[in-house]
């Protein structure tokens, strides 16, 4: 038998996926701290971790900017990157997760499934990546491995497949069974792990859940489910296998827990990386497409270089771009193709990163994640390729900004140095917008919520130094259609002199239930013909920048060309185009139109005796409840809520339940606004 001996079958590329305040970033600390990578455990409360390095972290206490690490562990490297849990900066998660092999999902034993662990989880879902979840916090008061595993059942939907039993509960947690291998694995003393036989008190409880485990495996695995019928349970290698198996293939999650503050259970995590988790010779080959062919790369270091950009960081040093390289090999000086830009990049270093300190390397291959200096023009999303063997990669897709401010340098002659500082904001975060409003000539940043927008006029402070003024944030509304239109003609004619433009067309336009937009064609005979429609749709599509209520975006509608005419002569793409703009301009302008304003659930944690007064400020906001429940004590009230309304929320909701409250939200799309709300 063949022994394989590749080298990327002992790599792991894996995120770490939460809830803000989950435990994430502890949970990487104490991952760093365990292979050995740092010699002191950092804490996020004294603002001594790795990961998050960021000043601006280390104030808030949360993780802002996704940070990537390498450490190893039982003879495998693993890349991890911390990723952000607040809802801003679920780009930066969108980011990573583009370029990772697996996951795990960090939850709070005693919480279960927060609004954003479920975010986070549909991301991860939406890109194939393989996850396994660790319970969090079993040392905290009202910790429950079940109800958490039955939060992630019944909110997320996958099959949980428990591999642990937790010893103790709360203040005495002192560690877990192995169902796997049925012992007893403790840290009673100091930070060491000691195995021992399954404690007598708890053997019963530990073979019954081992034969659920046995059962849940074989229903789900062809070869597990053999061996089962066959002899009535299942064997460790086999059972193993089977949750390797099931764990890459999305049909089960394996779930384990811990107490990652207290040390306890990141041993049997890592294992359980390296043993369930797919390197990256276990995912399909990369596909991308290059002038419209379809090509794949495998992970191997012989093929033809192809890298994805995911984050790039200006540093006081240089700019850092930071690549998975998904085939070939990557040598410091080499010339590469940015396919994106068309262009040649030169590789000045090459990186392997531990969040901001790093280690120079010769050369990168594939299945690394690495960082790069010398890149001029490489944003986040760009392929990076062999010159002779172009190739572009999907890249990662960018939210629309959801909240608004202006700002404005407070010295006159900083204003080409906030210039330069928003246009280096935006090419680090792609989800941050800056626009010049026509009307008032201000600069205007786009977001993804308050706090994103907060955290970047404070970079320009602190790192560029500037004085910088900051508007309130506005949100962005969008149109849509309440009644449409029929049989809305419109002729666009030019003459002056030499060729004229001739265009004839007839529009429908109806609201369209699934948002977006849509076009369809109902000409017959050939009256217009085909290159000609697909000019008024780009028309249209033009259109719908500016609607006439208050120049909102436009959203929600359907288009349909009906009849149309051209001229032998004077008709072209560019006189349909300029009429489909001009014609649904004009249509938009007949319908009956409606606002739509940002709407997000709002999730709420409160004492109870806080439930009646936050009810009403939600419901004087505009809120609607949509659930209340009591957990451990406090009550957490759901609701939706307008995204305008919850600006300086957080500082009200602290004053009604003298600080012990805390909110989070995440966006939920667009609702109709009331007709008192300011269109602009």
């Amino acid at each position: 038998m063949r022994i394989n001996h590749n080298p990327l079958a002992v790599v792991r590329n894996l995120g770490i996926l939460a809830h803000v305040d989950a435990g994430k970033t502890t949970v990487t600390e104490r991952i760093l701290f365990a292979t050995g990578t740092t010699h002191k455990r950092g804490e996020v409360h004294d603002g001594t971790t790795v990961t998050d390095f960021d000043p601006q972290e280390r104030d808030r206490g949360i993780t802002i900017f996704a940070a990537a690490v390498s450490c190893a562990w039982d003879g495998h490297r693993i890349n991890l990157i911390d990723t952000p849990g607040h809802v801003d900066f679920a780009d930066e998660v969108e980011r990573a997760l583009r370029v990772l092999d697996g996951a795990v999902a960090v939850f709070d034993a005693v919480a279960g499934v927060e609004p954003q662990s479920e975010s986070v989880w549909r991301q991860a879902d939406r890109h194939g990546v393989p996850r396994i979840a660790f319970v969090n916090k079993m040392d905290r008061a009202g910790a429950d491995l079940d109800a958490a595993v039955a939060s992630i059942r019944d909110r997320l939907h996958p099959a949980p497949l428990v591999v642990q039993l937790p010893i103790g509960s709360q203040d005495a947690f002192t560690g877990v069974v192995d169902l796997v291998r049925l012992r007893a694995l403790v840290w009673a003393d100091g930070d060491a792990v000691e195995e021992a036989p399954v404690p007598d008190d708890l053997r019963h409880e530990a073979l019954a859940r081992r034969r659920a485990l046995e059962e849940a495996v074989a229903e789900l695995h062809p070869g597990a489910l053999e061996e089962f019928c066959d002899t009535g349970t299942l064997g460790e290698r086999t059972l193993s296998s089977a949750l390797r198996d099931l764990t890459r293939d999305g049909d089960g999650v394996v779930v384990l827990c811990g107490s990652a503050y207290r040390n306890r259970g990141v041993e049997p995590l890592l294992d359980a990386v390296v043993a369930y988790l797919p390197s990256p010779l276990d995912v399909p080959p990369v596909r991308g497409t290059y002038d419209g062919d379809e090509q794949e790369r495998p992970a191997d270091p012989a093929a033809p270089p192809a890298a994805l950009a995911f984050k790039v960081h200006a540093t006081p040093t240089g700019r850092l771009t930071y690549l998975r390289i998904y085939s070939g090999t990557i040598e410091k000086g080499d010339t590469l193709w940015d396919a994106s830009a068309r262009r040649t990049e030169r590789v000045g270093r090459i990186l392997r990163v531990r969040a901001d300190r790093h280690a120079p390397l010769d050369r990168a291959v594939a299945g690394d994640i690495v960082a790069v200096v010398g890149l001029k023009s490489a944003r986040a999303g760009s392929t990076l390729c062999a010159p002779d063997a172009p190739l572009v990669l999907e890249p990662p897709g960018v939210p629309e900004p959801v909240v608004s401010v202006a700002v404005e340098s407070r010295r006159a002659g900083d204003t080409d140095r906030l210039a330069s500082g928003l246009a280096r904001l935006t090419e680090e975060d792609p989800s941050l917008v800056v626009r010049t409003d026509p009307e008032t000539g201000q600069t205007v940043l786009s977001g993804m919520g308050e706090l994103h927008l907060e955290v970047a006029v404070e970079k320009l402070r602190r790192e560029l130094g500037l004085e910088v003024n900051v508007g309130r944030p506005r949100v962005s509304y969008r149109e849509t259609v309440a009644r449409g239109v029929s049989g809305l003609v419109y002729r666009h004619v030019k003459q002056d002199g030499g060729a004229g433009q001739f265009a004839h067309v007839v529009l429908d336009v109806e609201p369209y239930e699934e948002g977006g937009f849509a076009f369809r064609s109902a000409v017959v005979g050939g009256r217009v013909p085909q290159e000609y429609v697909r000019a008024v749709e780009a028309g249209c599509r033009d259109a719908l920048t500016e609607g006439p209520l208050g120049g909102h975006p436009v959203t929600g509608l359907r288009v349909t060309l009906t009849d149309g005419a051209t001229h032998v002569k004077d008709s072209s793409d560019t006189a349909f185009r300029t009429a489909g703009r001009l014609g649904l301009r004009e249509a938009l302008r007949a319908c009956a139109m409606a606002l739509l304003e940002p709407v997000v659930e709002v999730t709420v944690t409160v004492p109870g005796d806080a439930v009646g007064g936050v009810l009403g400020d939600l419901a004087a906001r505009r809120g609607r409840v949509t659930g209340s429940v009591t957990r451990a004590g406090a009550a957490v009230v759901t609701a939706t809520v307008p995204l305008a309304e919850l600006f300086g929320y957080a500082t009200r909701l602290r004053s009604r339940t003298q600080g012990r409250g805390t909110f989070t939200s995440r966006p939920t799309g667009y609702a109709p606004a009331p007709v008192a709300t300011p269109a602009r």
